[in-house]
């Protein structure tokens, strides 16, 4: 076996220390031998006061820290001051006072025994290197038992490569997470309710419209006060988020005095979760998560939360590999004063675009308005490198973009021609979807000129807003088939789909029609400036009733059948 150099300053740096703790636990074990012969001597005498015994039981241990104070190699035992002359003086008892009686006589042993664990450090409690042990330190919540709970065990074990892509995300929100959570003293567990809400993704948007990475939809979004507008979605931000996730639970929790409760309210509603409950209580059947009768997602819901606990808290008996989250924050804020691009952000903080969207998701425009967004998130070392080359930025404009009100509804051409766009970057910009009217007062990014000096206002940044619809709409009307008419020829008249008349009116695509038989059909109107206007040689007449004058058909938003 080799034997590796040994470094001469390091050991020469270490040798007085070694001699120091040598001397250290020399003078200790002198002190406690000594106060062992005092002790044994007290105990031949037989009863002592209390007060005189507790000065003794105390003095070896002052000795013992006064001569841990003293490092010099020419320390010896006779610099010991003896335990009497340490000892304050006692004051005679009062003479009311009842004597106490005397304790049994302890063996010289004993009483080393005694001095020595008073004398012993108390070990101090270390703070968790990683994030993973103070989270499984915080675990308080019930455990919940079985097949659902073994299932997903199971599918999160059987696939790594999910959980690697997971708990990677998690890397930049679980320390914030669990700071809020321990300031609130609740369950460590709930910081990985996003693990089983949207895989950490603060972009994720469910079919049902929620969003962020705590999945809350527009209205309970609003109620928990996350801003909603053309320019940012709170329910995306980090912050704002967290803030009204943890709000809620707190809140559900109050309700129903129960976490498992608290989560099936937070994912089915606690509307859904009161009436379950109070159903069972007038069947006589029991209140817990597990007795009521809820929907799939629901009764699912805990169960995955208590596999994802599981391997976190146990990952090597599910073969499972965490990675490394160091207990420190990931991130910090910084303060914005100007409207800024986000790619320049990005560029100023040295992080990668993603990486910095990723910690500011809820800026769903290129641009991030100050008045609106004052603060940012970076990386926590990235921070100081943003404000220095932010102050030192000498390259024009921070912002390149500006907003514009839209004064009548238009088209979304007729918008980029007023505004000295291309359509297709302003829909790409504002999220227009194709075929869609920009309704009058909204709110749009365009082009920021050189002169212009001002950033956006807090007004318009705040309550900026797209409202669209769509260009054409559906009209229903009413026809009269021809003589010799078929579903498929009066289809084609109408240009239509033969399927489509068919399904108006309940009838097949190769059924002949009579003659006079009334006829549905649904035929695409184009808006314009909001009205709508019937156009081409096919276009159905409006035919007034010769008694009421009203029309005799109707128009009715796309996909709303008789």
């Amino acid at each position: 076996m080799n034997v590796p150099d040994i470094d001469q300053a390091s050991l020469a740096t270490k040798q007085p220390q070694r001699a120091d703790h040598a001397l250290r636990y020399t003078v200790r074990s002198l002190a406690l031998l000594l106060g062992a012969a005092l002790l044994a001597g007290c105990a031949t005498l037989g009863a002592v006061p209390a007060a005189e015994g507790l000065a003794v039981i105390n003095a070896p241990v002052a000795v013992v820290q006064q001569a841990e104070v003293a490092t010099s190699p020419a320390l010896s035992a006779a610099t010991i001051t003896p335990p009497a002359a340490l000892a304050p003086p006692v004051p005679p008892a009062p003479p009311a006072a009842p004597a106490l009686p005397a304790g049994p006589t302890l063996p010289p042993s004993t009483a080393l025994q005694a001095v020595t664990d008073l004398a012993q450090p108390v070990a101090p409690i270390e703070a968790p290197i990683e994030l993973w042990d103070r989270m499984r330190r915080g675990f308080r919540m019930p455990d919940l038992d079985g097949k659902l709970v073994r299932d997903h065990e199971q599918w999160y074990a059987s696939r790594p490569d999910y959980i690697q892509r997971m708990t990677e995300r998690s890397k930049k929100y679980l320390f914030h997470i669990v700071e809020e959570l321990e300031k609130r003293n609740m369950p460590a567990e709930l910081a990985l309710l996003p693990f089983i809400e949207s895989a950490f993704n603060p972009q994720a948007v469910s079919s049902a419209k929620a969003a962020g990475m705590w999945q809350f939809m527009p209205r309970t979004g609003t109620y928990f006060e996350l801003k909603q507008n053309a320019f940012r979605d709170d329910r995306r931000d980090v912050l704002a988020s967290t803030r009204a996730a943890l709000d809620y639970l707190q809140k559900l929790h109050g309700m129903f005095g129960d976490w498992h409760l608290a989560l099936a309210a937070y994912n089915w509603g606690e509307g859904n979760v009161g009436r379950a409950i109070a159903h069972n209580k007038r069947t006589g059947l029991g209140t817990s998560y597990l007795d009521l009768n809820m929907p799939a997602e629901t009764r699912l819901y805990v169960p995955k939360l208590q596999a994802v606990k599981n391997i976190v808290a146990r990952p090597e008996a599910f073969q499972a590999e965490l990675p490394l989250i160091e207990n420190h924050p990931y991130f910090q804020e910084v303060r914005l004063t100007r409207d800024i691009d986000v790619t320049l952000a990005a560029k100023l903080a040295d992080v990668q675009l993603e990486d910095f969207k990723a910690l500011n998701p809820a800026a769903n425009r290129p641009v991030i308005l100050a008045a609106g967004t004052p603060q940012i998130l970076l990386p926590w070392d990235n921070a100081k490198v943003f404000v220095r080359n932010f102050e030192a930025y000498t390259l024009g404009q921070y912002a390149s973009w500006t907003t514009w009100s839209v004064p009548k509804t238009m088209s979304s051409s007729e918008a980029a021609r007023q505004t000295g766009m291309n359509e297709n970057e302003l829909r790409s910009v504002n999220n227009i979807p194709s075929r869609m009217l920009i309704k009058a007062g909204s709110t749009l990014l365009v082009p920021r000129s050189a002169k212009v000096d001002k950033d956006v206002a807090s007004h318009v940044a705040e309550n900026g807003h797209m409202s669209l619809s769509p260009e054409t709409v559906s009209r229903r009307s009413t026809v009269k088939a021809r003589q010799g008419d078929t579903v498929a020829s009066l289809a084609q008249r109408y240009r239509v789909s033969a399927m489509d008349v068919a399904g108006w009116n309940n009838v097949t695509a190769s059924s002949a029609l009579k003659q006079g038989q009334s006829v549905v059909i649904y035929q695409s109107v184009k808006v314009a400036g909001g009205k709508t206007a019937g156009k081409g040689k096919n276009a159905v007449k409006n035919k007034k009733s010769s008694q009421t004058g009203k029309k005799t058909n109707s128009t009715k938003v796309a996909g709303i059948k008789p």
